[in-house]
């Protein structure tokens, strides 16, 4: 087990030939397992003991002005495309359009609340790209975004190199959305 573990390793280490895999790697190894987010301290000095209030500081300290809904849906009306509408998005969406935007995103990025994966998208490229040209021209079209491709995943991560991580500042953001909404 031993050997092949070693030989599995080495193997996967000398077939690396570009970037994206080697910080794959390096990511996954330089990770410190000690790191944990405990209790942050609130603007008041308190320390704050729940998980429900630690989300509230972070996303008022991030986001003040956001509103946030849990599951949610905020009506919104679409409009009816006239001829002229369906010509403009023929020309504005492509399938050489759609192809390129795929293409041009690094396949191993997390996924957004919808749960597709870039690397799905690529590497199916001949089944769903004439299908997603379809749902774009009629998204343009129409002037409407589908509920899920507006709602954002956030994902609080600590900064490296700080410690302790008591402050909500020593947290940052990521928003994760959805591929498809490019």
């Amino acid at each position: 087990m031993r050997r092949a573990s070693k030989e599995t390793w080495r193997t996967s280490c000398n077939s690396i030939n570009n970037l994206p895999k080697p910080a794959r790697f390096h990511r996954a190894l330089s990770r410190d397992p000690k790191i944990q987010l405990g209790s942050l301290v609130a603007p008041s000095g308190d320390r704050i003991r729940s998980e429900g209030e630690t989300l509230d500081l972070l996303l008022t300290t991030h986001f003040p002005t956001s509103d946030t809904m849990e599951g949610g849906v905020v009506s919104a009306t679409a409009c009816r495309p006239n001829h002229l509408d369906w010509r403009v998005t023929a020309k504005v969406i492509t399938y050489q359009i759609v192809a390129w935007a795929v293409e041009t995103f690094a396949p191993y990025k997390s996924p957004g609340v919808d749960g597709i994966f870039l690397t799905l998208l690529q590497e199916g490229r001949e089944v769903f790209i004439p299908h997603l040209v379809k749902f774009f021209r009629v998204c343009l079209a129409t002037a409407y975004v589908p509920c899920i491709w507006r709602q954002v995943k956030v994902v609080f991560i600590p900064k490296p190199g700080i410690n302790p991580y008591c402050g909500p500042w020593n947290i940052r953001p990521i928003s994760l959305t959805s591929f498809l909404t490019f």
